[in-house]
């Protein structure tokens, strides 16, 4: 099913180790904040273009799949999240636990769910649409559950409220007005523009974590309190496979539905979720965005074990092509954008 770590993944790790032992400060720091704010509003800016409203309004005839997705995404996780409270201060710090709150309010991604629905023989019109709906209304919900469920604490302030209309809807909308112009722009350079996404990640990443190094908040973040935050993402993941399939099967979804269900239900985007954690946290995003990191990777190698498991199961021809799960950096409205299933697949050539 692909490598243990993905490139992405590696990359993501590797900006990290950069911060930790290269931070931007003074002048530099501050040239780099403001390219990373250029860098978030004009990754909303690529998802509105991206995104074809006409498909996504074409995706409600399933409404009761979608809302049970949405109700996995920003109900299921963030009771989750408020059950793990007790853990703070004895194993996890403020920071850390307000790290792990703000995964479980993020939206579904696109990408990925796509890529293991395909792979285990889902519906992935189903996936497709879920995550796209998913992520149009974590761009209200999100923020909204930050502000109620987290409040004033740990660098959250109205005003990261308030920018996230400002730094990323904004962008999001005027991509949406303009898609019909760049439409083909965009689709004629998409490789080049999923590098770009994934180039503004990255520095977001960098100046989130150096941030966090030469304001001396990493001090917190011991081997013990990263293992076991490891350990919760695991454990957090296995209740959403859980629950969303035994939803899904008692609901009396098909086989197909369950597999888009169980897989948009429980996954995480990071492509999303990190920049609005610069917006909302600023100069605190760093232990925040922490949680995110690691969730996404456990949801990555895992759901990839269990995609293939019930492709075998579904009875599938070894000769049928498979899709690979991809980091959801890139592209997380590509499949709205009219391309089709937005997937790498491989054996295809075979």
């Amino acid at each position: 099913m692909g490598r243990a770590v993905d490139p992405y993944v590696a990359a993501l790790l590797g900006t990290v180790a950069l911060a930790a032992l290269l931070p931007a400060s003074g002048r530099t720091a501050v040239a780099v904040g403001g390219a990373a704010d250029v860098a978030i509003g004009l990754l909303f800016f690529l998802y509105g273009a991206r995104l074809s409203a006409s498909e996504a309004l074409a995706g409600l005839r399933q409404w009761k799949l979608h809302l049970v997705v949405g109700a996995s995404t920003f109900v299921l996780f963030p009771l989750l999240g408020l059950a793990a409270s007790g853990l703070v201060p004895s194993l996890l710090s403020d920071r850390l636990y307000t790290g792990l709150l703000f995964l479980c309010i993020v939206p579904s991604t696109v990408q990925s769910s796509i890529a293991l629905t395909s792979t285990a023989r889902g519906n992935v019109p189903a996936a497709i649409c879920a995550g796209t709906y998913s992520s149009l209304v974590g761009m209200v919900a999100t923020p909204l559950l930050a502000a109620w469920l987290i409040g004033s604490t740990v660098g959250f302030s109205a005003h990261g409220l308030l920018t996230i209309g400002t730094q990323l809807l904004l962008p999001f909308l005027a991509g949406q007005v303009l898609r019909r112009w760049i439409a083909p722009f965009i689709g004629r350079h998409k490789k080049k523009l999923g590098l770009l996404d994934r180039f503004s990640i990255l520095l977001v990443v960098y100046t989130a974590f150096s941030r966090g190094m030469t304001e001396g908040i990493w001090h917190q973040v011991t081997p013990g309190r990263l293992a076991i935050l490891l350990g919760l993402s695991g454990a957090l993941l296995a209740l959403a496979l859980g629950l969303t399939s035994f939803a899904a099967t008692r609901l009396g979804f098909s086989r197909e539905d369950r597999v888009a269900i169980v897989f948009c239900g429980s996954n995480k985007s990071l492509a999303t979720g990190l920049p609005m954690a610069a917006v909302l946290f600023g100069g605190a995003a760093g232990p925040v965005i922490l949680p995110l990191m690691l969730y996404h990777q456990t949801q990555l190698m895992v759901c990839a074990v269990i995609a293939g498991r019930w492709s075998r199961q579904s009875g599938a021809q070894v000769a049928l092509p498979t899709a690979s799960p991809v980091p959801d950096s890139v592209g997380d409205s590509e499949a709205g954008s009219g391309s089709g299933l937005a997937v790498r697949v491989r054996g295809a050539a075979s």
